[in-house]
């Protein structure tokens, strides 16, 4: 069964406190994004990509393992980053969530993402 990218994102954003989510390739180009209409696609892909490469480089440069996820607090809101072989899934929330269960909800998406015939063939 191949697995439909923007109705995997929609069924994280039903999520409480998603705002919205969008899979984004290392290079900043959009793969699916359901980001609502306060955000900018690109803006917010180019800068998702941005993150996770400088976020791995740190994290090579100080020896202590690999990236899992990131996490971005702001007065407004949370970012959530998460990459896998097919991208950097991008979870917008609202500032009070339930972390673990975005996370969860994250690796469930990623996992739908991973598995689709779409990407691995």
């Amino acid at each position: 069964m191949e697995v439909d990218m923007y109705e995997v994102l929609a069924e994280l954003n039903r999520t409480n406190g998603i705002k919205g989510s969008m899979l984004v390739g290392v290079d900043g180009i959009i793969v699916a994004a359901d980001l609502g209409n306060e955000l900018e696609d690109d803006t917010v892909g180019a800068l998702a990509a941005s993150i996770i490469t400088a976020v791995k480089k740190a994290l090579s440069r100080l020896g202590i393992g690999l990236l899992k996820h990131v996490m971005i607090e702001a007065d407004n809101g949370k970012i959530f980053l998460a990459e896998n072989q097919f991208g950097i899934l991008v979870v917008m929330t609202d500032s009070e969530v339930n972390i673990g269960l975005i996370r969860l909800e994250m690796k469930s998406a990623l996992n739908k993402i991973q598995n689709s015939p779409a990407l691995v063939s």
